[in-house]
């Protein structure tokens, strides 16, 4: 016993020698001399060799190195996964940290004091917050846990809102048939309980719930009426097997010896289905029945008179139970669905798609969830048709719709949809608007497949993308006749417009040249009498010989011309102003200058006489016009 011991702290001492002389991270050599670095194997605890036996040679416990250079050891990163309560917490640190460093980084994470902390999951038992990690010879992954006894539990409001979350999500339920080796991908909304699940895939394998045998549930799930966000289901996706148990007496031992295990029966509604087959019901009616019994409201009340109203209600209803992943329902009537489908440019044109619904037939649920919320298959009809929907369950909604089918599509249509037996719902049917009718492209009914529904879907688009090619062609063809005669038409406007505009253009210009002449008339005749009223109120000329002194005046035109007049020495300066504009040249407008010397006369006082004003006995003069 003691050897054994001491062989085991022989190799702990090994291996810690071992550690501190070949890094493990990085597998670098530091040499002392300037801090040069060496390259050396990276440390791999599983291609390691054997150990040696001891030695007194030191050169057992560290590699050769290049002469003048030693080993300087790097330190070793640790990593810790931290659990507290749903939490993880990562933690890289150096073997030379301490555990309570390790503790103030949980408190900058969690938010719990290091007071109220308790650090659990040592290999050796408790350690102090002054323990160095290095001495506890730990591996490279390590995992811990917190405890906090002094706290009180989380707030249930906080997990009350996480389930309110859940029960919102989608769960994608990878579902292996054991006996065939097949595999199926069932969508559920959270809100959907265990027992849906099982129902499901009793449409999908012909397996009745009480012979189904289940692996793969959490160990939390022991009640077929819980809901899928408080099983313990892995979100968004979770593995479950099913397969059909041998008998149910075998199943039901089973079922309570493990029902703790992850395996679970299902033995759920057994004492209503056990002796169902002793009186001649089939497992499908009793389905069926149990599945009516289970509803919670219809998709769609009873004499809908308002289809806007009716269609708001099977949409929501449909999102509750099979999940937001599903097509856009038109929300209106059919007439308006014929509007936003047909009705429009041909390059905007769709396809409409009609589904049928009905809760009675068993191929519903398995239609529904596993073809119509199919994403492809979403996103196809999204993309290429107008998707509106009805529910058949109901006879009065039934009877409506058979009108509406006999209007719009036809006695032989209505009369396909009459006939179709409950289990052969839902229906969905492909129309295509066409000029003079609407015609039924295809009927496909519930018992089909994702691939199947899509081929049919892309062989309704081909004959309708051949008759669009054809309406666009047509209407493109329309537009360029169209546009032809509207741009005639617009340059015939247009010439219009300039020929009335070039008219009022010259009428105005014709008003103007009148309106201005007119103006130089009136201002003329007003000039004209301007200047006769001066010549008028002129005194005579007078004489050569005269009592009084008289003065000669000669004034040279700007047009050469002169004019000549006697004027009394006596008389003021104004009288030779008023003869000058009596010949046609106003002193507002003219200017009257002397040669001798050269000074503008019109400046004078006009109150003075000519004999003031030095133009006595005789003077020259011209007239310039003013600027």
């Amino acid at each position: 016993m003691a050897s054994n011991m001491d062989r085991e702290m022989i190799l702990a001492d090994f291996q810690a020698a071992i550690n501190g002389v070949i890094p493990q991270e990085n597998g670098i050599l530091q040499s002392d001399y300037g801090g040069e670095t060496i390259p050396g194997p990276a440390f791999d605890p599983a291609n390691r060799p054997a150990p040696a036996p001891p030695s007194s040679s030191s050169s057992a416990f560290r590699p050769v190195m290049p002469s003048r250079q030693i080993v300087e050891r790097q330190p070793r990163m640790l990593d810790f996964r931290v659990e507290y309560r749903d939490r993880n917490v990562d933690v890289v640190l150096e073997d030379s940290c301490t555990v309570g460093e390790i503790k103030q980084i949980l408190e900058n994470e969690l938010q719990i004091p290091v007071s109220k902390m308790l650090l659990k999951g040592w290999k050796t038992g408790d350690v102090e917050d002054s323990t160095v990690l290095k001495s506890l010879h730990l591996p490279k992954n390590n995992s811990l846990y917190v405890l906090t006894p002094d706290l009180p539990p989380p707030s249930s409001s906080s997990h009350a809102g996480a389930l309110q979350e859940s029960l919102n999500q989608n769960f994608m339920l990878i579902i292996t048939h054991r006996e065939v080796q097949r595999e199926y991908n069932l969508n559920f909304s959270g809100s959907s309980t265990i027992q849906e699940v099982k129902r499901n895939v009793y449409d999908l394998t012909s397996i009745p719930v009480r012979h189904q045998l289940w692996e793969g549930w959490p160990t939390t799930a022991t009640d077929d009426s819980m809901c899928l966000a408080e099983s313990g289901l892995s979100y968004p996706c979770h593995r479950l097997t099913v397969g059909r148990r041998s008998s149910p007496a075998q199943t039901r031992e089973q079922s309570e010896e493990q029902s703790t295990d992850v395996h679970m029966v299902s033995d759920s509604d057994g004492d209503d289905f056990e002796d169902a087959s002793e009186f001649g019901v089939d497992d499908g009616e009793v389905f069926g029945m149990a599945s009516s019994a289970l509803r919670k409201s219809p998709m769609m009340p009873e004499n809908a008179e308002n289809e806007e109203e009716a269609l708001l209600q099977f949409a929501a209803e449909f999102s509750s139970r099979y999940g937001d992943c599903h097509p856009v329902f038109f929300i209106g009537s059919l007439e308006a669905a014929f509007q936003e489908a047909f009705y429009v440019k041909a390059r905007d044109r769709k396809l409409l798609a009609i589904y049928l619904h009905h809760d009675e037939s068993v191929l519903t649920n398995v239609f529904c969830s596993q073809m119509l919320c199919a994403e492809s298959i979403v996103s196809y009809l999204s993309q290429n048709f107008i998707t509106w929907a009805w529910d058949l369950t109901k006879d009065a909604n039934r009877a409506r719709f058979l009108t509406m089918c006999n209007r719009h599509f036809g006695s032989v249509v209505a009369q396909t949809i009459r006939t179709q037996k409950t289990d052969q719902f839902p229906l969905f049917l492909i129309i295509m608007g066409k000029r003079s009718s609407n015609e039924v492209l295809n009927v496909i009914q519930g018992n089909t497949t994702v691939d199947e529904l899509m081929m049919r879907l892309m062989a309704a688009m081909e004959i309708f993308t051949a008759q669009q090619q054809e309406d666009i062609k047509d209407e493109d063809e329309r537009e360029a006749r169209e546009n032809v005669k509207r741009e005639q038409d617009e340059a015939y406007r247009l010439s219009l417009e300039a020929d009335r505009a070039k008219r009022e253009a010259h009428e105005r210009e014709m008003a103007e040249q009148f309106r201005l002449e007119q103006i130089r008339k009136e201002q003329e005749e007003e000039r004209e009498a301007i200047r006769l009223s001066l010549e008028q109120a002129l005194p005579p000329e007078p004489k050569e010989e005269n009592a009084e002194p008289v003065s000669k005046l000669r004034i040279r035109t700007p047009s050469g011309e002169f004019l000549e007049r006697r004027f009394l020495a006596s008389n003021k300066l104004q009288i030779v102003f008023d003869f000058v504009a009596s010949k046609g040249f106003p002193w507002d407008e003219f200017k009257l200058l002397s040669t001798f010397p050269r000074r503008d006369v019109t400046q004078l006082d006009p109150n003075k006489s000519l004999l003031e004003v030095k133009l006595f006995p005789q003077e020259t003069l011209f007239l310039e016009a003013k600027e």
